[in-house]
């Protein structure tokens, strides 16, 4: 599954950091991790971190599918308001998925403190209705919030255009933000796996996927297999291929970053999220070099050859977007690209087995626009499924929640 367009700034300015063996020989583990993105390296940095002996399988160069794409905004805040997803789950199922994605970013911060080098630093977030007619909306999430206790304020017009030099009728401030280059850290987190025994393939094409009562097999197209007790599906986007009903919409995002600005050029964006309620959203965030990366635009292109031709007008269009909130910041393009994204219908992730599949066989399907903290909590709701322990967001992140 072609996954990228252009040239992604993560894949760019690390190159390929580290090349791991290709599997070659039969292998036994106690999970199999599909799948060498930020996801499987975290779902298999929690399950390895408790006793678990891992191996993961990439078909490409570890974290060159749509990780290498991501714009990694770190955020609790769900694209589903939490008012909307209370209509449709029922209030505490909404407040609690908003305060566990709120403590997924103390869990990312513990997870990426081991590297200075990852360039996860945390941010406030800055949530601007775009039209005046948003101005309703973001009041009713903003008493929501408050009511769960997440910590919000709201800013008036006012507020806006004294504090961060933009015209909107209304914003949202939080304080439980964050960003990180996802490349660096799937690299960091899969090298130290390796260094502590796990088994990391790379260049290593699951073909066939059989199940039994005690365990997983996978056949590999050079003919290999390897035998688990469990498996992960991690394998992103391309995970559906593994299911005969589609469960999201496949998309395309699209994103440019500038060269590096200075401290004062940058100013609020410097350690600020920036993102708007009109859907498709523009969104900005800098870079541990002071780059300004701007994304948006999204589209239904699912067509690799499409999304390719798109890329040089989609980030012209995000650029004058940008100009037009702050006609004085001048920035000068380095690199743009587009990456697929899926979308489910109510903005959540599904996590865990499939009927079709049976026990033995959980999916993480992180979609979504915080796919990164649905991950971090993800690695938690597998471990505990595989260790057979109730978890608080199994019946929300999970398969069934289709059923309600």
């Amino acid at each position: 599954m072609d996954l990228k367009s252009g040239y992604p700034f993560w894949a760019v300015s690390n190159g390929l950091m580290q090349a791991f063996p290709r599997l070659e020989t039969d292998h036994r583990c106690d999970v199999a991790v599909l799948g060498g993105g930020i996801t499987g390296a975290l779902i298999a940095d929690e399950l390895a971190g408790h006793g678990f002996d891992v191996a993961i399988l990439e078909q490409r160069d570890i974290g060159w599918g749509s990780t290498a794409a991501s714009t990694a905004l770190l955020q609790y805040e769900i694209d589903t308001h939490l008012v909307d997803l209370a209509k449709r789950h029922g209030e505490a199922d909404a407040a609690l998925a908003y305060s566990a994605c709120a403590d997924a970013i103390d869990q990312l911060h513990a997870v990426a403190s081991a590297w200075r080098d990852v360039g996860f630093a945390r941010n406030a977030s800055l949530y601007y209705a775009s039209r005046r007619r948003d101005v309703r909306a973001l009041e009713e999430e903003h008493a929501a919030r408050r009511r769960h206790g997440l910590e919000v304020e709201l800013l008036d017009a006012g507020r806006v255009q004294e504090d961060y030099g933009f015209d909107a009728p209304a914003a949202l401030l939080s304080r439980q933000g964050a960003r990180v280059d996802p490349y660096r850290l799937t690299h960091r987190l899969l090298q130290r796996l390796q260094k502590q025994g796990a088994s990391v393939f790379d260049r290593t094409r699951v073909v066939e996927i059989g199940t039994t009562s005690r365990g997983v097999a996978l056949r590999t197209d050079t003919g290999f297999t390897v035998r688990a007790a469990h498996l992960v599906v991690a394998a992103g986007y391309a995970s559906q291929h593994w299911l005969k009903k589609s469960v999201a919409r496949n998309r395309s995002s699209y994103a440019v970053i500038s060269d590096p600005l200075s401290e004062e050029a940058l100013g609020f964006l410097s350690d600020t999220l920036l993102w708007e309620t009109a859907r498709p959203y523009l969104y900005a965030r800098s870079t541990s070099d002071r780059r300004l990366l701007i994304g948006g635009e999204d589209d239904a292109v699912d067509i690799p050859a499409k999304r390719d031709a798109r890329v040089e007008k989609k980030a012209r269009t995000l650029l004058k977007r940008l100009h037009d909130l702050f006609p004085a910041l001048e920035t000068t393009p380095a690199f743009s690209w587009a990456g697929t994204f899926a979308e489910t219908e109510d903005g959540l992730p599904f996590f865990g087995p499939h009927a079709q599949w049976g026990p033995r066989v959980h999916f993480a399907m992180a979609y979504g626009g915080n796919g990164i903290t649905y991950s971090m909590l993800g690695a938690g709701l597998l471990r505990a499924l595989i260790e057979r322990r109730p978890h608080p967001l199994w019946p929300l992140f999970s398969f069934e929640r289709l059923e309600r």
